[in-house]
């Protein structure tokens, strides 16, 4: 599934805007590169111990709903706990809240990789794992537009979410074989990553204050003026709209890799895991793609005008399944799908953040990944739901895309403002950023 947006950035230099930042530029800050290895690095542990517990939980179980729901706790804390988790990114400092929810998810995933625990021990204890995702991706997200100004932000958003993918690739294919022969060491990788991800971090990243600064707030209050910023400003509202409409179908590959695969009917279990695990990295496949095509080779300009046009086109891809694909289409479909939302995702947050004012950095990234988190997680257990047995699930999954297409145009149409609309939203951004200079 698509990593989480970036809701933070320094409004670009008009004279530079329409210049494509290059990957050198990018590159050349050493802490983007510590940030940068760190979030792959846990990215491929997460991978591997996601195909390894769900595998686990289904061989166990035998059930669709219950291996949606082990692959869909991990969105639980955004749902209960997201935006004001993240606004604690605001508050502290952001190197030491990354530092700190690494040693503990650290912890915490090492534990389910005990033998012998019931599932819902497993099920709790990836629930406080979880927990640590919330203030590790605001703080690296208001992070990143400290480190990458302007278009470098869009394209750094995009080198890192390619490679993410990548990760995610080699991830779920290691992990589908190893979960046919030692899930648990899987599971152990990904603490190890943790680990690292926390080294990196210490050595590398500069220590600076917390963004906030000045008296603190009730923390319900500060959240509460997060969703403000996001749904009472129009262009803000409409990219959160659109982006929440791409992921009630855009995660159904990865979350529900193990119940298509057994609806192939695979020969074996070490057959399953493997369909498993190119189900599940196919639209990382078509991410990649499309991070470096229309992330790259594309203009800004150009960028902006394909959001909704792919937007539109991404549910589509998925349509195909209600006649019950061989696998090599259904991972077709996966990278056709991957493609349209790399081209929409970057764009969309480069967009999204220049209308941003810093001081709301964190809190909007909270509002906007609890959303997408949420929405994810209720399309994967609806969709595991629905799918009883499992192989119904083709066939739910292409008539869940029928009706994302016609959210999606909704959306795309009907919500979006024009230049203009954006243009007063990114004046009133960069108003608010230079007042405390001004006065």
């Amino acid at each position: 599934m698509p990593h989480p947006v970036s809701t933070s950035s320094t409004p670009p230099d008009p004279q530079s805007e329409e210049r494509t930042a290059t990957y050198g530029e990018v590159f050349a800050s050493k802490e983007y590169r510590a940030v940068f290895a760190a979030t792959v690095l846990s990215w491929v542990g997460d991978y591997l111990a996601k195909i390894a517990v769900t595998s686990l939980v289904f061989a166990q179980t035998g059930s669709a709903a219950a291996a949606a729901a082990t692959f869909a706790i991990s969105f639980a804390p955004w749902l209960l706990m997201g935006p004001v988790l993240t606004a604690l990114a605001d508050r502290l400092p952001k190197r030491t809240v990354m530092i700190v929810s690494d040693l503990a998810r650290m912890m915490c995933i090492a534990l389910v990789a005990l033998p012998g625990l019931p599932i819902p021990v497993i099920i709790g204890l990836l629930f406080l794992t979880a927990l640590g995702n919330p203030p590790y991706d605001a703080s690296r997200s208001s992070l990143l537009a400290t480190l990458l100004p302007g278009d470098k932000l869009v394209v750094g958003l995009s080198l890192q979410i390619s490679f993410g993918q990548a990760a995610q690739l080699s991830g779920y294919l290691t992990g589908g074989v190893l979960a046919a022969i030692n899930p648990r060491a899987a599971i152990l990788i990904d603490s190890a990553t943790f680990g690292l991800s926390a080294i990196l971090l210490a050595l590398f990243v500069k220590h600076r204050p917390a963004t906030v600064a000045g008296e603190r707030r009730n923390i319900l209050r500060e959240t509460g003026e997060g969703f403000s910023m996001v749904f009472g400003t129009p262009a803000l509202r409409a990219i959160t709209l659109l982006i929440f409409s791409g992921m009630l179908f855009g995660a159904l590959p990865e979350g529900l890799g193990v119940v298509w695969a057994d609806s192939l009917n695979p020969s074996s279990p070490a057959e399953r895991g493997l369909y498993q695990g190119l189900i599940m990295l196919s639209p990382a496949v078509g991410f990649i793609l499309g991070g470096l095509i229309v992330g790259r080779l594309v203009s800004p300009t150009r960028r902006r005008a394909l959001i909704r046009p792919l937007a539109i086109c991404a549910p589509a891809t998925l349509i195909p399944s209600i006649f019950h694909p061989p696998l090599a289409l259904v991972c077709a479909m996966g990278v056709g799908l991957g493609f349209c939302i790399a081209g929409v995702l970057p764009a969309a947050n480069g967009l999204f953040v220049q209308a941003l004012p810093n001081t709301h950095r964190a809190r909007a990234f909270g509002v906007v990944q609890s959303g997408m988190q949420l929405i994810q997680g209720f399309s994967i257990i609806a969709a595991g739901w629905m799918a009883q047995p499992a192989s119904k699930l083709p066939v739910v999954i292409g008539l869940w895309s029928i009706v994302g297409i016609i959210v999606m145009a909704l959306t795309a149409v009907l919500l979006w403002p024009n230049k203009d609309g954006f243009a007063t939203a990114i004046e009133r951004a960069r108003l608010i950023n230079e007042a405390p200079a001004a006065g």
